[in-house]
């Protein structure tokens, strides 16, 4: 039975006053390693994974509407529709749930100590690579080595598990993990780090084969998981099946299998959503990766179930504050960034970018919904200031082009941000790329509006997106003071203590005006009655193995 990590009793007390609600109570209980067992036997909330869950007919074919990029290295991957196809056959250490906790894929168990320096993993029994190789520690040891190379462009698992690293040489550090016996390895993080088993469900943790290169992924695509890919083009279809002959381990584990689906059909249609619903009407899809705006209510009109998840996704408008513009670097400038922050009403950009439906942001990044949440206020709108801050610097006459994706969320939001600067008075424009352009291209921008998933921990996402030289950095924000605090904030094992320097972090980027962060998204998905494990999940991942036609439903072949 895996040990109890210390504060899982208290966070019991906390959840029963009603203190913590069931999504950060299992977020914080799980990611310190309580089972569901475990959980249970207290007398606290499962995880809806361990319930019972509908029985789903075998065969069949499902077609989903989805971006089909192209394929890279998985720690490298920056957008989730990459990973749900990689998911078919790439599969993950642990799992983020919808309801917010996370459970043991290749993984059965972990246990972690009282001030998360120490966790023993515990390799799922019975899972065999689909050459028929047994996977065993030595590929746990293996990805974190892999995940910790520093020098490979692009790796945010680098950063993601930046404790076991060593700060000097780089790479993984002597001694951060060690081979136990061949279902068991123990990490030890330089530091205690509360974020390891979290960052382990993240779309770029996906754990590969040995051998594996990139450039010959689909050449023999060896995989823990139940398919394989038969087709990948980009910007068009990918094309998954399920793999004949292979015993898939989640066949026998419940809560998993089987995967009762023989093909998947991964179908781009473009970034317009009057596409995707058109697409519902001709009879050419079966489920939608995401549903916005005034599509949603025509997708349920159509017949169409629906699913919705408040997250901590949402959308950023940053200044990158290494870019040129007219040969000096303008974002650079605090009041320049200030000052468009006081011009733009949060409020305005929810109703007007997302319908109102989602919450409104304060301009940090880290959301409610986080366990680690600290609440600094609501943001200010005061565009007279704002204006005044920028004649201040000498810029009232440059105008400000905001860059933006020609989609239903970011454009729209766009330009209810273009319309709030033109109302105070301060020069702006919007400039609307198609996909292929902006996503090539998106941490580069000068001004641009960039989508950001959710994540379990709001300390996760500063360290993503906000660390001096981060991966996914875009804002180029630099500031010494921040990440000593966000180091401090990632050791400290207690919510409530973390929340105090939380409210230190949140407040420095709101005092640098890093960002304009307007709102928090709730996150829709219409998928065809009959179709089971279709759910909208925060962080936008499609569980395949989970995915089936109902007993009854119709069969697409």
């Amino acid at each position: 039975m895996m040990r109890l990590h210390p504060s899982i009793p208290a966070l019991g007390m906390e959840y029963r006053s009603g203190q913590l609600s069931r999504r950060e109570f299992l977020t914080r209980a799980t990611a310190l390693g309580a089972s569901a067992a475990a959980l249970g036997a207290l007398g606290l909330p499962r995880p809806l994974a361990a319930q019972d869950a509908p029985r789903r007919a075998s065969g069949g074919t499902l077609r989903i509407q989805q971006d089909v990029r192209a394929l890279k290295d998985p720690r490298t991957m920056d957008w989730p529709e990459i990973a749900n196809v990689t998911r078919g056959w790439l599969e993950y250490l642990v799992e983020y749930q919808r309801d917010g906790s996370v459970r043991g894929m290749l993984l059965e168990d972990w246990e972690v100590n009282a001030d998360a320096t120490e966790y023993l993993l515990k390799i799922r029994p019975g899972v065999r690579w689909s050459d028929g190789t047994e996977f065993t520690a030595q590929d746990v040891a293996r990805m974190f080595a892999y995940w910790c190379e520093p020098e490979v462009p692009g790796n945010v698992m680098a950063a993601s598990l930046s404790s076991l690293s060593d700060p000097e040489m780089g790479g993984l550090r002597e001694g951060a993990v060690e081979i136990v016996d061949p279902m068991r390895v123990r990490l030890r993080p330089g530091s205690p780090d509360v974020t390891l088993i979290v960052a382990l469900a993240d779309y770029p943790a996906a754990v590969i084969p040995p051998g594996f290169t990139p450039e010959t992924m689909l050449e023999n695509p060896v995989g823990t998981g139940p398919y394989r890919p038969e087709l990948i083009s980009t910007g068009e279809r990918a094309i998954l099946v399920r793999r004949e002959g292979y015993d898939w381990w989640g066949t026998k584990v419940e809560g998993f299998g089987p995967a009762t689906l023989e093909r998947i059909e991964f179908i781009d249609l473009g970034t317009d959503p009057a596409s995707w619903v058109a697409a519902i009407e001709d009879d050419r899809v079966d489920m939608l990766y995401e549903n916005v705006g005034r599509f949603i209510d025509a997708a349920t009109e159509l017949g169409w179930e629906s699913s919705r998840t408040d997250t901590a996704s949402t959308v950023v408008l940053r200044g990158n504050q290494n870019a040129d513009v007219n040969g000096e670097k303008l974002y650079a400038d605090p009041r320049i960034r200030r000052g468009l922050s006081l011009a733009i009403d949060n409020a305005i950009c929810l109703e007007l970018g997302y319908g109102d439906r989602g919450e409104v942001a304060a301009n940090h990044h880290v959301a409610p919904i986080q366990p680690d949440y600290a609440d600094i206020g609501p943001p200010r709108f005061a565009p007279a200031e704002g204006r005044a801050l920028i004649v201040q610097a000498g810029k009232i006459d440059v105008t400000h082009d905001v860059v933006t994706l020609d989609d239903g969320v970011a454009r729209r939001t766009g330009e209810a941000v273009v319309a709030l600067l033109l109302d105070a008075d301060i020069p702006a424009r919007q400039t609307v790329l198609p996909g292929s352009r902006f996503w090539s291209a998106w941490k580069d921008f000068p001004l641009s509006i960039t989508e950001w998933n959710h994540r379990p921990l709001g300390v996760q996402t500063l360290s993503l997106a906000y660390r001096s030289g981060a991966v996914w950095n875009e804002s180029a924000y630099a500031n010494s003071e921040f990440d000593a605090a966000l180091a401090r904030a990632r050791a400290i094992a207690s919510a409530e203590e973390r929340r105090e320097v939380m409210a230190e972090l949140e407040r420095m980027l709101v005092e640098d005006a890093v960002i304009v962060q307007p709102y928090w998204r709730a996150l829709f998905r219409h998928f065809r009655p009959g179709i089971l494990g279709a759910e909208m999940h925060p962080s936008f991942e499609i569980h395949l193995y989970a995915l089936g036609w109902a007993e009854g439903a119709r069969d697409e072949e």
